[in-house]
């Protein structure tokens, strides 16, 4: 075990100490309900990690990557806007929130990100690769240049959002003409 790896610690049952993680490997832990606040993770990686309903106030993540993690209802708007920015390969971010957030080149692989908002927030050039984007709201966001090609189920109103350069597919037409109650054949 390398000297910058934690495995299979439970936060839930030892509080983490406020500190700077930096270029720490986390794998098999578990931050769910865990305080994390006033954390910083810089170039940390997660994997298979739960922190589902985690509290984040102001927590930084500066170039965190999470992968095969579990990120349930997660109010990303209160980490630190300094520096913000992550990676997420194969995470469920359901019911998550990033309001308001500048997360610009932001890569969604293979995510379920039911019911997530990103109103106001500014998305422009991410790619939402291959991802499950159910119920989630884009109002007032910035999404231009966005890459949505590979991903479904999503449902953003034109009229409300940025959107200049965004790429979608010939599939997910529905989801951009929604709110007009048409039916496409």
């Amino acid at each position: 075990m390398q000297e910058n790896t934690i495995n299979g610690v439970d936060f839930t049952l030892i509080k983490m100490p406020e500190n700077e993680y930096d270029s720490v490997h986390f794998i098999n832990c578990n931050f769910s309900k865990s305080d994390l606040a006033s954390i910083s993770f810089v170039e940390c990686f997660f994997d298979n990690c739960d922190f589902s309903l985690g509290k984040l106030n102001n927590t930084a993540f500066i170039d965190a990557k999470f992968k095969n993690c579990k990120l349930l209802g997660l109010d990303f708007a209160r980490c630190k806007d300094f520096l913000l920015s992550f990676t997420f390969e194969n995470c469920t971010l359901d019911y998550a929130s990033f309001f308001k957030k500048k997360i610009k080149k932001t890569v969604f692989k293979n995510c379920s990100i039911k019911e997530v908002d990103f109103s106001e927030c500014d998305l422009s050039e991410s790619k939402f690769l291959d991802c499950d984007l159910t119920m989630s709201v884009f109002q007032q966001s910035v999404i231009e240049k966005v890459d949505f090609r590979t991903s479904h189920h999503y449902g953003i109103d034109l009229e409300l959002n940025k959107v200049k350069g965004a790429k979608f597919s010939n599939e997910g037409i529905s989801g951009l003409l929604h709110k007009y109650k048409i039916v496409i054949e």
